[in-house]
C-alpha cells in the first residue's frame, strides 16, 4: 500500500492543490489498500480526484464507466492538460477507432479508460477485456444503478458481470446525491464486498437556499441579477422558455444566451464556452445543461420552476459557488407550478392499458412482426408518431422510458449510427464481379482492401474516406454501395442521425408484454415521496433549508445554515422591528467611523447583548451591506 504522502504529492504535482478535501483523503487510502468504496460527495465535492489520484500510483489501467458522453469528454481533457493519458470509446466512433483504442489500452497507452455502462456489454469490448491490466474500476453516478433512485438507468446493472471477469479489481462508486435506500442498493447491485462508505457532509457553507412563490419570475431574476453580480445559470422547464429568458435579459442590458439539448453540438460547444469563458453573463437552459461543466465561480443559479425532486434541485443548484465564495441558490415557483407536481406520479407511471396502447402504435409505426426486432434499431420520430396515432408526447415518452427500465427496448433522442457494411455473397460471386458488374468492381474492391474482417462482420465504414480511396464523388459511393446491397453482393446500413429506437428483446404480443407490477408500483410510491419532500421543502416557515436538504440525504450532522432565507427572517424575528432598526444603524455608524474587527465591534456596543449585535451583523453580511477585508476588518461595502 502507498503511503498518503506519496497520493498528496500527485495531488500537489498534477492538481496543483497542497492538502485534499473533506473525505478525499480517507478514501484515496482506501482504494490504495484495494478495498470496495462507496462515496457520496455533494456536487462539488471533487469527486474524480478520489480515483483519478490513487490510479496513478497504481500499476494499471482505471476503467471509468460513466453515463453521458459529455461527462466522459469533459473528464478526458481535463486530464490531457495535465499530461495524463486518458481516453473515451463513445457512440460516434467507429468500429475501427474502437478496436483501435482497446488495443492500444493493452499496450498500456492510457492510464484511464472511459466507457458506458452500455459498452460492457459488446463483443469487442469483452474480447479484449481480458488483456487489459485493469487496477481499478470507477463507477460515477452510481445511483443510476439502483431503480428506487430518481435517475435508474437499466444498463448500470450489467456493471456487476465485471465481478466475474475481474474479481480481485476493486470497485469505488460514486455520486453526489444517494438517500440512504439509494446507497444500500448501489452496494448491493454492484455486489461490493464489505464497502468503505464515506459521506462528506452535505453542508455547503457558502451556499445561501432561497424559496419564493412569486408572479413573475423573470421580474425577480432581474432583482437578484441586479443585487449579486457574477456569472449565473437560470434553469427552465422547456426549450422555448430558455430562449424567450435569454431574449428578455438581453432586453435589460443583462448578458445571457440560451441553451438546451435541440441545438446541434456545434451551438451547444460555442455557447457553453463563451459562458466558461464569462464572454456572456447568463447561460438560460434546461437540465441538460451543467452535466460535466466545472465553473467554480457561478454565483447564482436560480430555478424559475418547480422540479420534480430534491436529488435534482440540490444536484444544479450546486452548481453555484464552487471555489468556496458566497453564492445564492433560488427555487422560484408560482401557485400553478405546486399544482402540475400533484399530477406527474400518474403522468410519470401510466396505467398498463395505455403502456400496452402505446406499445402497440410503437410495433404499428415501425412494422415490426410479433417475434422479432431484437438487436435491431428503427429510426423513430416522436412528433409524427404521436400525430399519426394521437397520442399525448408526455405519455410516449413515459412510456418508452419504463419499456426502457423493464429491459424491452432503449431510446436515444441524440443518437449516431455510422453507416455499416459485410459482404453476403460467397466467393465465386464476389470474384466474378468484374465481369457481372464492372462499374462496382473499384468500390467493392476497396471495401476488401480498407475494412479487415468486413467479409465475416458488419463492419463500420466511411463513405467520405472511401470516395477519396476511389477518387470518386461522394454521390457515385454511395450510389455503388446502393447497388451492390440491390444486388445482395453486401447489406449496406446507411448512417443514422435521427432519434433511434433499439429493440433488446424481440417485440411481444401486446397480451404478453411484462411488467413487473410489484416493482412499478413500487418506484412510483417511491416518485411520490420525492415530489412529497419537495413540496415539503418549499413550504418550510421556519426550518433551515440547507438542514433539510442535508438530513434528505441522511446527513444529520449539519446545523443551521445562518443565512438561508428561512434562518435571516428567524434572525429578524429574534427582535422586535424597530429594535433590529436600531442596532443595525449602531452597526452602521460605528463601521463608518473605523474599520473593526469583529471583537473590537462587540467592545463598542457594550450596551447591546452580543447575541442581537451578532444577529443584525449576519444579515448585514449576508445581504452584502458590511464585507470582511482581508485583514478581517469589518466595513461598509462602498456602493
Amino acid at each position: 500500500m502507498c503511503m498518503s504522502n506519496d497520493a498528496l504529492q500527485i495531488l500537489k504535482q498534477y492538481w496543483k492543490y497542497n492538502a485534499f478535501r473533506g473525505e478525499q483523503a480517507n478514501i484515496i487510502q482506501a482504494v490504495l489498500a484495494k478495498k470496495d468504496v462507496l462515496a457520496l460527495l455533494p456536487t462539488g465535492g471533487g469527486k474524480s480526484v478520489c480515483f483519478q489520484v490513487p490510479t496513478l500510483l497504481l500499476d494499471g489501467l482505471c476503467l471509468v464507466i460513466s453515463p453521458l458522453i459529455a461527462l466522459m469528454k469533459d473528464q478526458v481533457e481535463n486530464l490531457h492538460k495535465k499530461n495524463i493519458q486518458a481516453v473515451a470509446i463513445t457512440s460516434g466512433m467507429s468500429f475501427f477507432d474502437v478496436k483501435q483504442t482497446l488495443q492500444q489500452a493493452t499496450q498500456g497507452a492510457y492510464k484511464f479508460l472511459y466507457i458506458s455502462p452500455e459498452r460492457l456489454a459488446t463483443n469487442l469490448f469483452k474480447d479484449y477485456l481480458p488483456a487489459l491490466n485493469i487496477c481499478l474500476i470507477a463507477v460515477d453516478e452510481a445511483h443510476c444503478i439502483s431503480q428506487w433512485g430518481y435517475d435508474f438507468r437499466p444498463p448500470y446493472l450489467k456493471i456487476a458481470t465485471l465481478r466475474n471477469e475481474l474479481p480481485n479489481v476493486p470497485i469505488i462508486a460514486l455520486t453526489a446525491s444517494a438517500t440512504p435506500i439509494v446507497q444500500k442498493d448501489i452496494i448491493d447491485k454492484l455486489l461490493l464486498n464489505n464497502a468503505n462508505v464515506f459521506a462528506q457532509s452535505f453542508e455547503k457553507p457558502k451556499l445561501s437556499f432561497s424559496v419564493f412563490k412569486v408572479a413573475s419570475q423573470i421580474n425577480k431574476a432581474l432583482e437578484i441579477l441586479q443585487k449579486v453580480n457574477g456569472s449565473s445559470i437560470i434553469y427552465c422547464k422547456n426549450r422555448k422558455e430558455t430562449k424567450k429568458v435569454a431574449l428578455l435579459l438581453q432586453q435589460h442590458q443583462i448578458s445571457s444566451d440560451y441553451y438546451h439539448a435541440g441545438l446541434t453540438q456545434k451551438e451547444r460547444s460555442e455557447k457553453q464556452n463563451n459562458w466558461i469563458q464569462n464572454k456572456i453573463r447568463v447561460m438560460v437552459c434546461t437540465n441538460a445543461f451543467g452535466m460535466g461543466i466545472d465553473k467554480p465561480d457561478v454565483r447564482t443559479v436560480i430555478h424559475f420552476h418547480l422540479t420534480d425532486c430534491l436529488e435534482n434541485y440540490y444536484q444544479e443548484a450546486g452548481r453555484a459557488g464552487r471555489d468556496g465564495k458566497k453564492a445564492y441558490a433560488i427555487l422560484l415557483y408560482q401557485i400553478k407550478d405546486e399544482e402540475e407536481l400533484a399530477f406527474l406520479p400518474d403522468s410519470k407511471f401510466p396505467t398498463i392499458e395505455a403502456i400496452k396502447k402505446v406499445y402497440q402504435a410503437i410495433a404499428n409505426y415501425l412494422q415490426i412482426p410479433e417475434g422479432t426486432g431484437e438487436g435491431n434499431y428503427y429510426d423513430f420520430d416522436l412528433l409524427t408518431f404521436c400525430n399519426n396515432f394521437k397520442l399525448e408526447a408526455n405519455l410516449v415518452i413515459n412510456t418508452l422510458k419504463l419499456l426502457e427500465n423493464q429491459g424491452h427496448i432503449t431510446f436515444n433522442e441524440n443518437v449516431f449510427l455510422q453507416s455499416k457494411v459485410v459482404f453476403t455473397a460467397d466467393k465465386h460471386t464476389i470474384n466474378n464481379i468484374e465481369n457481372t458488374h464492372p462499374q462496382l468492381e473499384l468500390v467493392m474492391k476497396t471495401l476488401l482492401r480498407t475494412y479487415e474482417g468486413i467479409y465475416e462482420n458488419a463492419v463500420t465504414i466511411n463513405e467520405k474516406l472511401l470516395a477519396k480511396v476511389c477518387k470518386l464523388p461522394y454521390s457515385k459511393i454511395h450510389e455503388n454501395l446502393q447497388a451492390l446491397h440491390q444486388q445482395k453482393i453486401i447489406e449496406y446500413t446507411q448512417q443514422k442521425n435521427a432519434p433511434q429506437l433499439f429493440f433488446i428483446l424481440n417485440r411481444a404480443p401486446v397480451s404478453s408484454l411484462y411488467i413487473d407490477m410489484k416493482q412499478y408500483e413500487e418506484r412510483k410510491k417511491l416518485y411520490k415521496q420525492r415530489i412529497d419532500t419537495l413540496r415539503e421543502y418549499i413550504h418550510l416557515s421556519t426550518a433551515c433549508r440547507s438542514k433539510f436538504i442535508a438530513n434528505y440525504f441522511g446527513d444529520t450532522t449539519v446545523r443551521n445554515c445562518n443565512f438561508c432565507d428561512n434562518c435571516i427572517a428567524n434572525h429578524k424575528q429574534l427582535l422586535a422591528k424597530g429594535e433590529f432598526k436600531k442596532i443595525e444603524q449602531q452597526i452602521l455608524q460605528t463601521l463608518k467611523q473605523h474599520q473593526l474587527t469583529l471583537k473590537e465591534l462587540l467592545n463598542k456596543l457594550p450596551a447591546i447583548k452580543q447575541e442581537k449585535v451578532l444577529h443584525v451583523l449576519d444579515f448585514l453580511q449576508n445581504e452584502k451591506i458590511i464585507i470582511t477585508d482581508s485583514k478581517n476588518l469589518l466595513q461598509i461595502k462602498i456602493k
